[in-house]
């Protein structure tokens, strides 16, 4: 499995880091646009998908599958 698998609700770091100072995301909705929130102030923004696969840099821990 590689870095760049993600899935709704796993913890991402991106190349950036957030102007609140974080650097981790929790993916919330996945589609044509993913919406992540950030981990440090509570913000959430929504990009298309293929601007997000550029910018992820890792997936730091995978949802628990129920």
């Amino acid at each position: 499995m590689s870095d760049k698998e993600f899935g709704l609700n796993d913890v991402v770091e991106m190349k950036k880091q957030h102007p609140c100072g974080e650097n981790r995301w929790k993916i919330i909705r996945m589609g044509m646009d993913i919406r992540i929130k950030c981990l440090g102030c509570g913000r959430s923004i929504m990009i298309p998908r293929a601007e997000f696969t550029k910018k992820l840099k890792k997936v730091i821990e995978k949802a628990e599958l129920d």
